[in-house]
């Protein structure tokens, strides 16, 4: 399975963003499946949030749908800042290589932060959550959706792994206080938890707004080893998994069949 991470910079308007993600893929990447980072049409603030919010069937959503098409490929389509009547959520749309859509994912664990010097930020000012875990079968192997703070919870990973996942897809946005204490463990953390492969696609570091947002896109294989880590820089890189280390390693290192209800 080739996975093709883009670590865009992320500019101020959607029409700005979508023109810059399709000169990041031209040419045509030869892959499977192309991963965008979390709300990559919108700066990482509530009050954009709101001004650059898509509906779906709108034509910034079309524009985003006509890239898996284009390029005959899967789409993971990031996160947006979608808007269904009078809610926002944060959303994850994946395209199939016709351009139809065949999964939405709306974000359950809002992010929330109190920082060293006081600032604080909580999606939940702006975001509404998201109630339904999501699995995707593809041809190349069944995808899990997060988005990024979901990371931080096991029994999330943990439920979308029984529901057949064999990759956990994860649009994230970790900022520079939490990306260097806590991006790596979390992402190595739930791939040995579950013995799977793990990919987190983030903005680089570079972009709009207020946000510092912290990069370094990453896949982790089921032992918990890096196989790709970014830097801060804007980043395009293929990466090839073999899905078949999932039962190699599984069969290796019984962890999973080795599962038990605790005791109440």
């Amino acid at each position: 399975m080739k996975i093709t991470l883009v670590q865009a910079t992320v500019r101020d308007t959607v029409t700005a963003n979508l023109d810059h993600i399709e000169e990041l893929l031209h040419p045509s990447p030869q892959t499977d499946l192309i991963v965008l980072g979390e709300m990559f049409v919108a700066p990482y603030q509530h009050d954009k949030f709101k001004t650059n919010a898509i509906e779906r069937g709108d034509p910034s959503f079309e524009r985003i749908r006509a890239i898996a098409r284009r390029h005959d490929v899967w789409l993971v389509a990031g996160s947006i800042p979608e808007r269904d009547g009078e809610q926002l959520y944060n959303t994850t749309f994946v395209f199939d290589s016709r351009g139809q859509v065949v999964a939405r994912y709306r974000k359950i664990h809002r992010f929330a932060v109190t920082y060293p010097d006081g600032r604080t930020f909580r999606e939940h000012d702006t975001i509404a959550a998201g109630d339904e875990l999501v699995v995707v079968p593809t041809p190349f192997g069944t995808i899990g959706l997060m988005i990024c703070f979901d990371i931080r919870f096991p029994q999330l990973a943990h439920r979308l792994r029984t529901m057949g996942a064999d990759v956990l897809v994860v649009p994230g946005a970790f900022n520079d206080y939490t990306g260097p204490l806590h991006w790596r463990l979390a992402f190595q953390s739930r791939a040995v938890d579950n013995q799977l492969y793990v990919v987190g696609v983030s903005p680089a570091a570079d972009s709009s707004g207020d946000y510092a947002y912290y990069g370094h896109s990453i896949v982790v294989d089921p032992l918990g080893r890096i196989r790709f880590e970014a830097d801060g820089e804007e980043t395009v890189r293929t990466v090839e998994v073999d899905l078949a280390e999932i039962a190699d390693i599984r069969r290796t290192l019984p962890i999973i069949a080795n599962e038990t209800n605790l005791p109440e």
